[in-house]
């Protein structure tokens, strides 16, 4: 991954070492491929949306940064996981003698991006992050991680009796294809920037082809 304008390559290149460290354990959904991609989609948001040199450098090393601290979506604090990655984020980037403006962009915009979080930002980087992330939530590779969480956590693929949550409440606690019609379908309308809603909607259009397909095979 290139260095945004903004931040110095060293600085850049010690910040890729430590997230490709962190994120070694965590499970494929999260893991340092994940951060690979969030950071490409913050680009490509960010040079859509005509972002200032630190504003793209904000939202870029936000993106870098967003899986230093994570928790399991079961976990009862998971909602909260930002607020610590922040935290995290922030200490090693003093430690590494970041800007003080790159400091504070990058650690708000962690602490504000999760969709569980529900925060409607106004900083652009956080907007940027926020679109970036939710976009690979979406597409082939959302739904491929979206069955990497369900089997870590274990859950049945659906609901026998109602598998696509016709004439119930999605509860992506108990059942993983739930997860599509409590958050993915979704996730459009909850995306800032003119740019991402464009990405978004080849990505969206699989899903539901996806869910075509698999209601033939479920239900004949």
């Amino acid at each position: 991954m290139d260095a945004p304008t903004a931040v110095p390559v060293s600085l850049w290149s010690r910040l890729e070492a430590e997230a490709r460290t962190r994120t070694s354990s965590h499970e494929p959904a999260h893991d340092f491929f994940h951060v690979e991609r969030v950071v490409a989609n913050a680009g490509a948001i960010g040079r859509g949306e005509g972002a200032s040199d630190e504003v793209f450098a904000g939202a870029a090393t936000a993106a870098l940064l967003h899986e230093l601290f994570t928790l399991p979506k079961n976990h009862p604090d998971s909602a909260r996981a930002g607020d610590t990655c922040a935290e995290h984020a922030r200490a090693l980037l003093e430690r590494e003698g970041a800007p003080s403006w790159l400091v504070a962009s990058a650690s708000v915009a962690i602490r504000d991006h999760s969709f569980a979080k529900g925060v409607v930002p106004a900083a652009l980087e956080t907007r940027v992050l926020q679109d970036a992330d939710r976009i690979d939530a979406i597409g082939a590779i959302g739904l491929a991680r979206m069955w990497a969480t369900c089997a870590d956590m274990k859950r049945p693929f659906y609901a026998p009796e109602d598998p696509f949550c016709t004439k119930r409440v999605p509860d992506d606690k108990q059942w993983g294809l739930d997860h599509v019609f409590k958050k993915l379908l979704v996730i459009p309308e909850r995306l800032h920037t003119p740019t991402a809603r464009t990405l978004a909607q080849g990505r969206i259009a699989f899903i539901n082809a996806y869910l075509e397909q698999l209601r033939a095979e479920i239900c004949g």
